[in-house]
């Protein structure tokens, strides 16, 4: 178990900015915290998904965007998925929620900031595909996670096909997806769903002092340094090594390189500035 730094606390600068379609964005400091809250098992619905993908590009288009962190409201449930009455309801109504889904996870995959997933409790179907889209996934000792759509003659249509693979090997994800297995949180830090357990009630502040961690890192190159990374899901190394030169030489169009070396041979905390002179948001440069 990693040893993080004291979480930050809730303090003056704790503010709820929004609660509405269950979901509840409160900033802390240069963090943001989304909670899933639709008793009695967050489970999403449009209304949540829309509101998930807004507030992402709200966060996104701020100056620096902050470190995320998604957790569930209770100590039982995390989110267990979509709510499976509403694909009961034909074709067009199912249309619409693979969309939503798509769009506001795709999104959360995109966020240029670090997004942690602090899992606590069941992390089912489009829950676990939630958690799938962040960065990293801290996970309480008694969560249980699963993509059970094939049980009900359905398939995860959230990403879970394609960001499971990527973490667990293709042999755990056709376990977990076509046998519908479920892990609990010992197994998913073994296998590499998940990257931390900690007791219950402990991912929340774990994953805030995590977030404070980032928070030491020059935006403009943590923002190309995710891009990269994700990269290698789209690319070969060819176009990676490539990537890796061209992203590198941009940062100099950029203060980072002279404030961080400069604070590093000072001595000092560096002092990121809160605009950047471009948007690496818009695409591959490569």
């Amino acid at each position: 178990m990693t040893d993080h730094n004291a979480a930050p606390q809730p303090d003056a600068t704790s503010q709820e900015t929004a609660s509405t379609d269950g979901l509840r964005l409160e900033r802390r400091g240069a963090i943001a915290v989304l909670t899933i809250d639709n008793p009695p098992a967050n489970t999403w619905h449009e209304g949540s998904l829309a509101a998930l993908a807004d507030h992402l590009d709200a966060l996104a288009a701020e100056p620096r965007p902050p470190a995320l962190v998604i957790t569930g409201a209770g100590d039982k449930f995390f989110s267990a998925g979509a709510d499976l009455k509403r694909f009961t309801e034909g074709k067009a109504t199912a249309l619409e929620m693979a969309t939503r889904f798509g769009r506001a996870f795709e999104t959360l995959s995109a966020y240029p900031g670090v997004t942690i997933a602090a899992i606590n409790g069941y992390a089912m179907g489009g829950g676990l595909e939630c958690a799938l889209a962040c960065d990293i996934r801290i996970a309480e000792r008694q969560a249980k996670l699963a993509l059970p759509e094939a049980k009900v003659g359905l398939l995860p249509c959230a990403g879970g096909t394609q960001h499971l693979p990527w973490l667990v090997g293709e042999g755990w994800a056709k376990r977990i997806i076509l046998c519908g297995e479920r892990i609990d949180a010992e197994r998913a830090l073994g296998i590499g769903l998940v990257e931390e357990l900690v007791d219950a009630g402990q991912a929340l502040p774990t994953a805030l002092a995590l977030a404070e961690q980032s928070g030491g890192q020059s935006p403009d190159a943590l923002a190309r340094c995710k891009r990269l990374i994700m990269n290698a899901r789209d690319h070969g190394l060819p176009h990676g090594y490539r990537m890796e030169r061209e992203l590198f030489m941009e940062l100099f169009d950029t203060a980072a390189p002279g404030e961080g070396i400069g604070a590093f041979l000072d001595k000092r905390p560096p002092r990121w500035r809160e605009d950047t002179t471009d948007d690496t948001r818009d695409g591959d440069q490569a």
